[in-house]
């Protein structure tokens, strides 16, 4: 993996923590966007920690790049709450996780292994900020994207949505796991997007879910 973060003392301590783990390895680290995409495109890591705020293109325009340039790479971004601002479109940008900055080490290596086992993590906070966003004013609801799923589809992204596990959802809808990771896998090809964050706010985006309602 790769750490990119404009402060040094904070990069190196990350990553010695990281590199202390048997099963973890940082193979580069970067002082700013531009480098972070360079080492990503040339290493070709499994998971590359991005700060928001670093000299040259930053970290949300290096995500994209990363995401477009090394796609098998993914991108985990640790911010600093306050700056959620970033939070919507470094998402968009294809981040496959969010963690705060005061987070503690053994949090910041199991989403690291999360994330590179190819799950989506979203610090709880994050999560809520996300949805005060929406909360705020989503804009104008694209609907027409639910028309390209069936209702059983439909149902599998609203669940999905709520945060459960293929496991519950397979026991909320009556199905086994394999089915619906099928149905969860069909689902981001019909959305176009890449993992279950992005469908989140698809599911936001479109009016399935709102704000503040229950499960």
């Amino acid at each position: 993996m790769t750490v990119a973060d404009d402060q040094a003392v904070v990069r190196a301590g990350i990553a010695a923590i990281l590199d202390a783990e048997p099963d973890l390895c940082v193979v580069g680290q970067a002082a700013d966007g531009d480098t972070a995409v360079e080492l990503a495109v040339s290493a070709r890591p499994d998971v590359a920690l991005m700060d928001v705020r670093m000299p040259g293109i930053g970290g949300l325009a290096a995500t994209a790049a990363i995401t477009e340039r090394s796609p098998a790479t993914r991108v985990l971004v640790l911010t600093t709450f306050g700056l959620d601002e970033y939070l919507f479109a470094a998402l968009r940008a294809g981040a496959a996780g969010f963690l705060l900055k005061d987070a503690e080490p053994e949090r910041v290596i199991d989403a690291v292994r999360v994330v590179h086992g190819g799950a989506a993590l979203l610090d709880p906070a994050v999560t809520r900020t996300l949805i005060d966003r929406f909360t705020d004013g989503p804009g104008p609801l694209d609907t027409t994207r639910l028309d390209l799923l069936t209702p059983r589809e439909t149902e599998v992204l609203r669940q999905v949505a709520r945060g459960l596990s293929n496991a519950e959802i397979a026991a909320v809808l009556g199905v086994s796991p394999p089915t619906v990771k099928d149905h969860v896998s069909v689902l981001l090809g019909k959305l176009g997007v890449r993992d279950r964050v992005q469908a989140t706010i698809a599911a936001y985006e479109t009016g399935l879910i709102r704000p503040g309602s229950g499960p």
